[in-house]
């Protein structure tokens, strides 16, 4: 599909940005990843979100917005009602910049379906990039509220969501081809794109522990919420721990089921055996990940998860699940390793057979060199520039 505007070939798009207000700093990550791509790209951008501080600093043609929206433990009503309200806010930002840019790009704000009516009533181009299952995140979220039909109910009204997203998008943009069928996207093919905003600094994430010298340590670094899986990972350690008793395990990050899975290691006295680091600073990821003998990554539901792309530059191999983009970027027993499922009992006999894996040293340095080629900040620019610029008429 076509995005239609009154630009002239060769000229720079005024691009707009609109977010979810993330709860989490992988997500700040991101849209300042998304942000520095778009730079070169654009004459002007404007960037509506509820999550970049003052201290994040950027050129003068670059238009911060912030939209205060406080993350706080209540009732689903007033967490609805708080939602809609922001997503307002949101839509009149939006009318305020809306003579002053071409295209409106919602960047992993799936559920963002006011502003985005309200960007093509004001006629604006949009763009969805979307990295995982708006329906499938709610499912989980919800599924132990209201009686238990909470992730039936929420599943259905993000579905529904859904549906109106991708019909009044221009354009289309997933981290993979995979979703297309798995999410029913078919009718949408013409108007979808691949592309993604990772990239990394390979100053800062490198090798620093050779892999034969490490531990065996297995981890998890994340958002400890459900549809990470992370609680089945948990639950896999007792398992793992018959068959080799002198693994140790890292869990880092911070979110809802922290306190659920303090209980369950102390209930199963596992607190000897695993390390809870809490949220871990940027400038100290890499140096948790070269300690790593594993990284897992057993989510229900992603698009591209930028720690994994980390791991693999550090020369720390990853298990995951075959979910969204993941099995482009890992294939078992080349450059990683893939899990059925993300069972405890199928986690638990992945992280042995990985571990055991003859050729794991040869596995780590293809990670490397796949994420060398394919993951650096011109790559990322240029795919950017396919999708935003042989379009225009």
């Amino acid at each position: 599909m076509i995005l239609k505007t009154s630009k002239k070939i060769g000229d720079k798009l005024n691009i707009g940005v609109i977010t979810w207000a993330f709860s989490d700093k992988v997500g700040v990550v991101l849209l300042t990843n998304f942000i520095n791509i778009l730079e070169p790209l654009s004459s002007e951008l404007f960037v509506i979100t509820g999550t970049l501080h003052e201290n994040v600093i950027f050129n003068k043609k670059i238009h911060i917005m912030n939209i205060k929206h406080l993350i706080k433990k209540e009732s689903i009503v007033i967490k609805i009602f708080r939602t809609i309200l922001m997503q307002l806010r949101i839509s009149f930002n939006l009318i305020k910049i809306s003579k002053n840019i071409d295209v409106v790009i919602f960047f992993l704000g799936m559920s963002l379906t006011l502003p985005m009516i309200f960007a093509k009533l004001l006629r604006k181009n949009v763009i969805l990039v979307t990295t995982s299952s708006f329906q499938r995140c709610a499912e989980r979220t919800y599924s132990n509220m209201l009686l238990g039909y909470g992730g039936n109910i929420f599943s259905g009204i993000a579905g529904f969501l859904e549906i109106i997203n991708f019909n009044i998008s221009n354009r289309i943009v997933l981290y993979s081809p995979n979703p297309i069928k798995e999410w029913n996207l078919e009718k949408h093919r013409n108007k979808i794109s691949i592309a993604h905003e990772h990239f990394l600094d390979f100053d800062k994430f490198k090798i620093k522990n050779k892999f034969d010298e490490r531990e065996n340590l297995v981890g998890y670094i994340g958002r400890l919420s459900e549809e990470k899986g992370v609680l089945n990972f948990v639950k896999s350690i007792p398992e793992a721990l018959k068959e080799r008793s002198e693994i140790k395990f890292l869990i880092g990050g911070d979110g809802q089921l922290r306190d659920k899975i303090e209980r369950y290691l102390e209930g199963e006295n596992l607190n000897d055996k695993v390390k809870l680091a809490g949220w871990i600073p940027a400038e100290e990821f890499s140096t948790f990940l070269n300690e790593l003998k594993l990284f897992v990554l057993p989510s229900y539901t992603e698009g591209l998860p930028h720690t994994i792309l980390e791991a693999m530059a550090c020369g720390t191999p990853v298990l995951a699940t075959p979910v969204g983009a993941i099995s482009d970027v890992i294939k078992d027993g080349e450059t990683g390793f893939i899990m059925e499922n993300n069972s405890p009992e199928c986690i638990a006999e992945n992280i042995v057979r990985a571990l055991a894996h003859p050729n794991i040293n040869e596995i780590t340095k293809n990670a490397r060199a796949l994420i060398e080629e394919k993951y650096n900040y011109q790559a990322a620019v240029d795919r950017y520039r396919i999708i935003l610029y042989p379009t225009l008429k």
